[in-house]
């Protein structure tokens, strides 16, 4: 019950401001990872640059009413709008160990139904730096005939990097140049892949033989360092050489052991052998050892080609290639062929006849093939013929021929094919040749041509083949070009004619053609057919589910169509309220077509009809449910999250108040808002306080509040709003509400930040600028930092004491901008003053600027000071009024100059109530001073915030001197 005595809430009225508070998308991408640099390129689009293997993270700040929701997408290239499959839906995007595939365009469109979506893009480059690959060529030619030979040596030296990587060529720890030497030339090839220099030596002399190194270096970006690679060349170098134990194609018996040596014949240095296997890795039990390759007891799988391979990175690889065949059989197959000449597919006495015969072997020239008929073998004659390699057939194909077939040709033949003296064991195939052989007719079963099956059951496809022999039966699919079977196939053979399909799916639809094969059987013209499948699938109906709002006694229709489904037509529609059957609705006349859709129709939305209605159609095969919540329950309420937490603090109690803004989801949709229902829970606690807030009539785009008050601080509470109307309970929104630390008020009392504690008084960095502020003390600040810039210490001139300043080193870019921002204040005086120590010694400095970020409806950002350039090596203090109308942060801009030398720095900031302190000095001395005290005068220095105005005569020296007057939120000071 401790939260119903702190929440007053019946004491704060209820406001409404006006309309137009909906608002569209608005995106901005800012990051919050490791990011190396994040700068415009030249069409103003932001480049964010990562080191590879570090994690990416990339924000989309949204702003908006509704609040938008928010999708990340990539595509590589230049900018598009056209977005990938994959995306994420949040607001952050994180990738670990991000790779170098992974740069590109990256996306982040916000929508939230007002307006276009808004589409904002970063570009990532993603950096890194290979190791170099250096190798060494040369060339020996022969000039003036035979009096001496010039040679020319190249060192290649190959890196991949982004950035494009710079190269240095060193002799020993001499670094080389194109210019120095009339015997080097140094320069980068055409046509390269990678970064690619070549260092030349012209004519090779002695002191040319020494160690050469490349060094590659992208300049430090990102922090990669640099790498180097060092070969060194003597009067011994020399690209490798091979030679193997075994001949280049070596023929072995199943079940041997196979063991070839690479022998190296060349090389200096000393080359590096590897063997591989083409297609595909070194078999399973492989043993590669140096250049000797094991393999134990090989098998017709371990076929194909063995590659040895010697490297030393001078001149090109030697390679070595060993074909291995181990020797096999299988697949054996035949083939009649009728009379050729007269065209003839049928076997008849006085015509040719041809039997051929084929195996696939390895290797194949090696098989011998034998004849015989009726178990004889078979002798040739004139009008018997045994030929090899018939250019109509496959390679190493054996064909008997019968010239002018006699009733004694009549007969089966068998032909046998072996490896001679291989244990590798023969393969033969019979053929039966008399009256009876006819070739093939193919056709389908009566009642087979159209097989309709339901999806997720099996089919079976089949046509029947006669003849004799009966050749196989190949399948492929028609009506798609170019389409794949089940299977992932374009063909398929089945030897008795049918096409078996487990678990059929709707895409397997189609046709299917049967032929014969030309072998095993009459080499002729296939015979064809077709067999029609057709896959039965439940109906796909939309809407899959609808919230159906309308305002109380109106009608309302409901309509569920059929988008898809086979049979494409609807066997029955039935209707359900709660779970209970409706009578079906009146019949519609008949169409000229089947209907397309299910209607029921509501002549009005009551208490009563209110609920879940369901439309189940069906199509003989299965259903499928529309479902449908009518109502005439207000819509949600929409939080407006465009501003920071609208709070105020009350110090004596320690509590502190929020003010809730929110608008009304299509408010017409159904019967006026009457009133909200509010409830107010402190988190980790089960009491809520609950009230009801009474309104008029809501507009859509009508900003609603409602201040909530004596929440304790610093603890957080859920917000739960239930509109009602005369309905009843609409549906619900909640929020979670945090308190901030700190929320306060400046006052007279000192509310001075020294930065000594690492929390810098609650001040944060700003997620939308280039760099951040960095803490430090006269300890703590890098011993290597720029020289003549910077403060040596704080305001305090202890080394112990802290500031906060912008270190403007590498990789800072001119205009790089750091923005420290203040915590939120609460508005509580009409007139503020922003006291503070600045320090702007050095040769390049930019700018300091003094912001005032107003948080009404939006963050709004004004400038209220700003100084350039060097004013010297001491601290100096500003004064700076300002009048916030609203809740209001400060924002300390560091903006970068044209160079290194050029850090700025705060210290001791301080925010009061009232006008900045003013205090004129005697005008004889021709100064007058606006919001300085004298101590703000540092000996030897005039105050940076003073610029001459007017001119004032000197009783004491009869001369004019410059009357200075102050510059004040950037004008003219007032007296």
């Amino acid at each position: 019950m401790e939260v119903t005595c702190l929440l007053l809430l019946a004491l704060i009225p209820f406001h409404c401001r006006g309309q137009g508070v909906y608002a569209p998308a608005q995106a901005q991408i800012v990051h919050a990872g490791q990011a190396c640099v994040v700068k415009e390129d030249n069409i103003s689009e932001r480049v964010y640059t990562i080191r590879e293997g570090d994690t990416l993270m990339l924000q989309c700040l949204v702003t908006g009413h509704p609040r938008p929701q928010v999708r990340w997408t990539k595509t590589a290239g230049s900018a598009s709008d056209k977005f990938q499959e994959t995306s994420v839906f949040n607001e952050t995007l994180r990738i670990e160990r991000i790779a170098r595939t992974q740069g590109g365009r990256y996306y982040c469109k916000a929508e939230n139904g007002v307006g276009v979506p808004a589409i904002k893009s970063i570009r990532v480059d993603v950096q890194y730096l290979d190791e170099p690959m250096l190798t060494v060529h040369q060339t020996v030619s022969d000039v003036r005939g035979n009096f001496y030979q010039e040679k020319t040596v190249f060192l290649r030296c190959t890196v991949n990097s982004n950035p494009p990587a710079r190269f240095i060529w060193k002799r020993g720890s001499d670094t080389l140049s194109h210019s120095q030497d009339n015997g080097v030339d140094i320069y980068e090839p055409l046509y390269t892949q990678g970064e690619t220099k070549v260092l030349k030596l012209k004519n090779l002399r002695p002191q040319d033989y020494a160690s050469y190194t490349c060094q590659v270096s992208v300049r430090n970006v990102c922090g990669i360092p640099d790498k180097a690679i060092t070969f060194r060349l003597t009067n011994t170098t020399a690209p490798p050489a091979l030679k193997l134990s075994v001949n280049e194609t070596l023929v072995v018996n199943p079940g041997e052991n196979v063991t070839v040596q690479c022998l190296l014949t060349g090389g200096d240095p000393l080359p590096q052998l590897q063997w591989s296997h083409g297609p595909g890795p070194l078999p399973l039990g492989a043993l590669a050892q140096g250049g000797t390759l094991s393999i134990p007891s090989v098998q017709a799988r371990d076929s194909g080609y063995y590659n040895c391979t010697a490297t030393n990175n001078v001149g090109n690889p030697a390679k070595k290639t060993v074909n291995l065949l181990v020797r096999s059989m299988k697949n054996a197959t035949f083939q009649i062929t009728p009379d050729v000449i007269k065209e003839s597919e049928n076997i008849q006495l006085g015509q040719d006849l041809k039997l051929s015969c084929h195996v696939d072997a390895v290797p194949q020239e090696k098989v011998t093939y034998q004849w015989f008929k009726n178990g004889k073998p078979a002798r040739m004659s004139k009008r018997l013929l045994v030929t090899r390699n018939d250019p109509e057939l496959p390679a190493v194909t054996s064909s008997l021929e019968l010239i002018d077939l006699h009733f004694s040709d009549y007969g089966t033949y068998l032909c046998m094919a072996s490896f001679p003296g291989a244990p590798v064991p023969d393969l033969s195939v019979e053929v039966n040749i008399s009256s009876e052989t006819v070739p093939p007719t193919i056709s389908v079963p009566k009642g087979r041509a159209v097989v309709t099956v339901r999806e997720g059951s099996p089919a079976e496809l089949q046509c029947e083949v006669r003849g004799k022999p009966r050749p196989p039966v190949l399948w492929s699919r028609v009506d798609k070009e170019a389409a794949l079977l089940p299977s992932g196939l374009p063909l398929e053979e089945t030897p008795d004619g049918k096409l078996r399909l487990e678990r059929v799916s709707r895409d397997m639809s189609g046709t299917y053609r049967c032929q014969t094969a030309r072998y095993n059987g009459f080499n002729v013209r296939p015979r064809e057919a077709q067999v029609q499948l057709n896959v039965q699938f439940p109906p796909e109906v939309e809407p899959s589910s609808q919230d159906v709002r309308q305002a109380l006694g109106r009608p309302v229709l409901l309509r569920c169509s059929l988008l898809r489904g086979s049979p494409q037509r609807i066997a029955s529609a039935v209707w359900r309220f709660k779970g209970q059957l409706l009578p079906p609705p009146p019949v519609v006349p008949a169409a000229a077509e089947a209907p397309d859709h299910a209607e029921l129709r509501l002549d009005a939305v009551t208490r009563d009809s209110s609920g879940s209605y369901e439309c189940s159609i069906s199509n003989d095969v299965g259903s499928a449910v529309c479902l449908f919540q009518v109502s005439a329950k207000a819509y949600s309420p929409e939080f407006y999250f465009d501003t920071p937490n609208p709070t105020r603090s009350h110090k004596l109690s320690k509590n502190y108040s929020y003010v809730l803004q929110w608008t009304q989801r299509e408010p017409d949709a159904v019967d006026p808002v009457l009133n909200y229902r509010l409830s107010v829970r402190q988190l980790n606690q089960h009491n809520a306080v609950v009230k009801a807030i009474p309104v008029r009539r809501v507009e859509k785009g009508q900003l609603l509040e409602y201040i909530l008050t004596d929440l304790r601080v610093p603890h957080s509470y859920e917000v739960r709003l239930t509109p009602y109307t005369t309905f009843g309970a609409g549906d619900m929104a909640s929020r979670i509400i945090h308190y901030t630390e700190p929320i306060n008020s400046p006052n007279l009392s000192d509310n001075t930040c020294h930065f000594e504690d690492e929390k810098i008084c609650g001040y944060t960095q700003d997620l939308t600028d280039n760099f951040d502020w960095t803490r430090q003390n006269a300890l703590t600040q890098n011993p290597k930092r720029s020289p003549n810039t910077g403060p040596p210490t704080d305001i305090s001139g202890t080394p112990e004491g802290y500031y906060m300043f912008i270190e403007t080193s590498r990789p800072r870019e001119l205009g790089d901008r750091a923005r420290l921002v203040s915590p939120l204040y609460n508005a509580s005086a009409k007139f503020y003053c922003v006291s503070f120590f600045y320090h702007m010694y050095g040769k390049h400095i930019g700018s300091l600027n003094l912001l005032v970020r107003s948080r009404n409806k939006g963050a709004l950002d004004t400038h209220a000071w700003s100084l350039s350039g060097n004013k010297g090596n001491v601290w100096q203090q500003a004064h700076v009024p300002i009048s916030p109308s609203g809740p209001f942060q400060i924002i300390f801009e560091g903006v970068r100059g044209s160079g290194y030398l050029g850090d700025i720095a705060i210290d001791d900031v301080t925010l009061k109530k009232g006008e900045c302190p003013r205090k004129q000095m005697d005008p004889n001395k021709g100064i007058l001073l606006c919001g300085l005290d004298s101590e703000d005068l540092h000996p030897g220095l005039l105050p940076a915030n003073l610029c001459p105005h007017s001119f004032a005569h000197s009783e004491n020296t009869n001369q004019t001197l410059p009357l200075w007057k102050p510059l004040c939120n950037g004008r003219d000071g007032q007296m």
